[in-house]
């Protein structure tokens, strides 16, 4: 066989789903950042994190001229020229913008042809472009109001798909980019863009997902401030923690914990997610690493213990009371439990992921919170790997989970009897 040649899929966040018609009606998590070249020119942070949501001193941004155009053209522009569209919640971030679209009914223009959500975003994009040409005297304004969405006789081009494989509905889809000939345009005005090319579509599939994308939305100044705040802990740290595993003790410990799923092929799979130094299994931490110099137990609940629950959960509980630190994958419901009893009381807990931490990771704003207070810390022995939020994880991959965390413990996970 010859040579593949192929390339390898990138995985940049703005690809789009080729499952899914972008001119029909539903709801849509927008992200556009400001070009790269720029630093922060929608705004600054500003705010108290001991101030709750609402007060006037809450964690905000205070918007530049600029961040302002930016605003009023995401409030009256796309609605003006699509009456089918509204923007739902928004907020407007130093270098970026979120905002959740919603397209009441199918997306149509002024002349009723079906119109892809590119091209909506393309013309927004533009129109900011005009005024923020003018504001910065690289054009001279065309009117005093705001600028259209999309030009009324115009529409901006959308670039081919250029998506190697679809992605599920609920997933990041593949770059739409913004008119090539206004670029071009552009580029002879010496006025470069104020935005990055591209954007990225986040599509909620049902109710909790909606409401998990609108308290993203709200909750981004107050994430940002306490990612600033508490730089050291959140943001991922890459190889923190060596766990002393062996890829050759693994391999022993799910030979003994799973012998009909373990093969040569299985574990490959395994070895090749897995952070590794010298031979040994490393993880990634996110949080409070200092919660590794306390007293840690292992939480994990197996089914031949199912009568001693209580007695387990009971156990667990008293030494986190006394100052210990549980440690969990939170596979099985009786994990989940002991864990969220323990955080629901006060006590800090040590979670192992079941994914790596990319770059730019984003836990919920409750985990987050947690993290910034101190009372959790994430650990990862994964390389991060983008996948469905359907796809379940396999009997190997749990074994793995709880084989670190009674590693990073050094304590087996009978200690509680």
């Amino acid at each position: 066989m010859g040579k593949d040649i192929r390339k390898p899929t990138v995985h940049n966040m703005k690809r789009r789903s080729y499952s899914h018609d972008y001119s029909r009606s539903g709801y849509y998590h927008i992200t556009i950042s400001t070009a790269k070249a720029l630093h922060q020119p929608l705004g600054q942070m500003a705010g108290r994190l001991d101030k709750p949501d609402g007060d006037s001193d809450a964690p905000h941004v205070e918007l530049s001229p600029l961040g302002q155009m930016v605003e009023q053209e995401l409030r009256e522009s796309i609605q003006r020229y699509y009456p089918m569209l509204e923007v739902m919640d928004y907020v407007v971030m130093p270098e970026h913008l979120h905002f959740l679209l919603v397209a009441h009914r199918d997306i149509v223009s002024n002349g009723g042809k079906p119109t892809h959500l590119g091209h909506v975003i393309a013309g927004f994009k533009y129109g900011c472009n005009k005024r923020y040409w003018a504001m910065t005297g690289r054009a001279k304004p065309t009117n005093t109001g705001s600028t259209p969405a999309v030009e009324p006789n115009s529409t901006p081009a959308v670039e081919p798909n250029s998506c190697p494989a679809a992605e599920p509905l609920g997933t990041r889809g593949s770059v739409l980019s913004d008119s090539v000939a206004k670029q071009e345009a552009a580029a002879k005005l010496e006025a470069p863009p104020l935005f990055d090319a591209g954007y990225c579509d986040v599509m909620p599939i049902d109710e909790e997902q909606l409401a998990t994308q609108r308290a993203y939305i709200r909750a981004n100044p107050r994430s940002r401030l306490l990612r600033t705040t508490n730089r050291q802990w959140l943001q991922p740290q890459r190889h923190t923690v060596n766990t002393a595993v062996s890829i050759r003790a693994l391999n022993g410990y799910l030979q003994r914990e799973s012998p009909w799923q373990l093969t040569p092929d299985s574990f490959a799979a395994i070895t090749q997610r897995l952070l590794q130094e010298d031979g040994f299994v490393v993880c990634d931490s996110y949080g409070n690493i200092e919660l590794l110099h306390r007293k840690l137990l292992p939480v994990v609940c197996h089914r031949k213990d199912a009568a001693l629950f209580e007695q387990q959960k009971n156990r667990c509980l008293s030494e986190a009371a006394s100052g210990a630190v549980l440690v969990s994958a939170r596979i099985s419901q009786g994990e989940q439990d002991i864990m969220d009893a323990a955080s629901t009381l006060g006590f800090p807990v040590i979670r192992i992921e079941d994914n790596g931490f990319p770059d730019i990771y984003h836990p919920s704003a409750q985990r987050m919170d947690d993290c910034a207070s101190g009372r959790l810390l994430l650990l990862t022995p994964w390389c991060y790997q983008l996948r469905s939020h359907t796809e379940d994880i396999t009997t190997l991959v749990c074994k793995t989970m709880n084989c670190i965390a009674q590693a990073v413990c050094k304590q087996k996970d009978d200690w509680w009897k």
